[in-house]
Formats: structure tokens, sequence, C-alpha cells
């Protein structure tokens, strides 16, 4: 159970309105032959995949979340948030791994922080 100040970073709704745009569009094939019902997990996966994946971040860690597991990081491991040349979040860890931030951009990096209790050095308030 998250708590009422987590951070919560989702890919855009737009994706899981597709997916389910597309389940209703397999249909018709699906059902046209036993053997095509599969075609209906790929939306289906992408579905899952919308509404799950993403980033929370609290006071204590970070957690990664995908279509299947998740993984979490405490603050203390983190060394450094930056932006890639695509302008997705990362944070680099105490081991030098690199970690790319899902549905996080490099213009949430402020509201990440903040999740954390800190401010950003330089940041009025």
């Amino acid at each position: 159970m998250t708590s009422p100040d987590t951070v919560h970073f989702r890919h855009n709704q737009a994706i899981l309105a597709a997916a389910i745009v597309a389940f209703f569009g397999a249909l018709p094939v699906a059902g046209a032959r036993w053997y095509l019902l599969p075609v209906l997990l790929v939306p289906l996966a992408v579905a899952v995949w919308a509404w799950r994946a993403g980033t929370d971040a609290d006071s204590r860690e970070l957690r990664l979340r995908a279509l299947v597991g998740q993984r979490r990081i405490g603050w203390e491991r983190i060394v450094e948030l930056a932006a890639d040349p695509r302008g997705r979040a990362v944070a680099r860890l105490d081991d030098g791994q690199q970690v790319t931030l899902p549905a996080v951009r490099a213009a949430d990096l402020p509201r990440l922080v903040s999740a954390t209790g800190q401010s950003l050095p330089g940041a009025a308030g």
C-alpha cells in the first residue's frame, strides 16, 4: 500500500485507450477461428502494461513497476538523477549502474525530487 505522499508517474493513458480499441478490433479476427484467439492477448498485455507500468516515489524509495514485477531502489543508493539525450529520466546508482525510470521525463525531475522531502539546489521556496 502506498502512502498519501507518494508521487506516481504513469505512461499516457491514450496507450490504454488504444489497447482497448485494438482489443475490440481484434475480436472479429479471434472469433473467426479458435486458433486465432491468442491474438487477443497482445492488446490485453498492452492494456495491463499501460495501466500498471511506471514509477512511484516517496520519502523512502523509488518503485519501478513493469508489466510483471517491480524493483525497489532506496534513495540512499541513488547518486544522481539526470536526463538522457531522449529526455527520459535516469538514476545513477552507487554501483555505477544506470536505471531508466519508467514514465518519468526530464521535466518531471523536480516533482520526483520533491517526493523525497528535499528541494533542488537553487530552487526557491
